[in-house]
């Protein structure tokens, strides 16, 4: 009886096609808004994506990454004679504004790490080495950002070339690979705290200090301790990284603007594959009846279409995460559209697909089970 199910399922082409496009659409756009809001969500907290430390230091209003308060270099002296603290480094953080060879202007994110170990560095170079920041002026630019200069400049700018950030002509020296692009897609520069100083040009110039614990110290412990001896405000990187994300969730459009949609996803589902449903059964209301009067049940009927709605549900979901994927693959080579994917959304979207497939089938079963046979052989 159950291959009967799948031949009046596919007997029925133009409805068999509907159901199968109208859950793939829906799984699609699901899946595309769910993974752009995990991207915009990675970028937020780029900063510490790209730069690791166990611990960072900051002032005590600072709440997210990029909500940035100066604080005093003497807090670095401090915080680094907290006991428990292997290292304490500056790191200096900023977006300023970039003069072009052709006098064009583009916004950049400048980090200035330390300058004896080039702490929060780049780890990964593509071009030139990471000791080259210790050349005067030197800035590494990361590959992305380098394009978008390029193309701003209408020129190809490479290593040895020069920009300009407030009247202070820096050369650059590397190019890296960063895990993460800015929220704004910014190019992402990183010179030394000391070169960092000349363009702020400003007395406090520490933006975040960068601390690494001794060996067995609990880090939980030891940001309390900081928190509490300094009167700076001490997160560790998993804290951070969270704080921001709630901030952005809560203070932005974001989610609310990725919930609407993927509810509009999850109700076209259910409207059309309801309708369609409903529709399918209205029309194969002799071969029910007939099946009923063969002796068959309801409950095998209703089992019957629970199976076509895993089907086309099955089959709408292989089409949409499929389509999903070659979009987020896409988004990332092009690097235009922040696209993350974790591996356990797939699995929530195949659940919630299922759970739009049993509702437009219970809309189909109330149906049958109020159908009579009687009925049935009187029309």
């Amino acid at each position: 009886m159950l291959q009967t199910a799948i031949k009046m399922l596919l007997n029925d082409r133009s409805k068999y096609l509907l159901l199968v496009s109208v859950l793939a659409f829906s799984t699609f756009l699901i899946t595309q808004q769910i993974a752009i809001f995990f991207g915009v969500m990675l970028r937020t907290t780029s900063t510490l994506n790209n730069i690791r430390a166990p611990i960072w230091v900051v002032d005590p209003n600072v709440v997210h990454i990029a909500g940035v308060v100066p604080i005093k270099d003497t807090d670095l002296t401090r915080v680094a004679s907290v006991q428990g603290v292997s290292t304490a480094t500056p790191l200096y953080y900023a977006r300023h504004q970039v003069k072009l060879n052709n006098g064009k202007l583009s916004t950049m994110e400048i980090f200035g790490v330390e300058t004896a170990t080039l702490t929060g560095a780049p780890a990964t170079m593509i071009e030139g080495d990471i000791k080259s920041l210790w050349q005067p002026n030197g800035i590494i630019v990361d590959q992305y950002g380098l394009k978008l200069l390029s193309k701003a400049s209408k020129k190809n700018i490479k290593i040895n070339d020069t920009i300009s950030i407030r009247y202070q002509e820096l050369k650059i020296v590397g190019i890296c690979k960063v895990n993460s692009l800015s929220f704004f897609g910014d190019p992402i520069g990183y010179t030394t705290y000391e070169t960092a100083k000349k363009i702020s040009n400003s007395n406090r110039t520490l933006s975040f200090i960068l601390v690494t614990p001794m060996t067995n110290i609990n880090i939980a412990d030891l940001t309390k301790k900081i928190t509490e001896e300094t009167g700076l405000l001490a997160y560790t990187h998993k804290e951070l990284l969270w704080s921001t994300m709630i901030w952005y969730c809560r203070n932005t459009v974001i989610p609310i603007a990725i919930a609407t949609t993927v509810a509009i996803g999850i109700i076209v589902g259910i409207a059309v594959a309801g309708q369609t449903f409903y529709a399918f059964i209205t029309e194969n209301l002799d071969s029910i009846g007939a099946l009923k009067a063969m002796g068959i049940n309801n409950r095998l009927l209703c089992l019957m279409l629970i199976l076509q709605a895993i089907t086309v549900g099955s089959l709408g979901y292989g089409i949409g995460v499929g389509f999903a994927t070659l979009f987020g693959f896409y988004a990332l080579q092009h690097l235009t559209i922040p696209y993350h994917l974790p591996y356990i959304v797939p699995f929530v979207i195949f659940f919630a697909i299922l759970c739009i497939c049993m509702t437009a089938a219970w809309i189909g079963i109330r149906k049958i089970n109020r159908l009579t046979v009687a009925e049935v052989f009187r029309t």
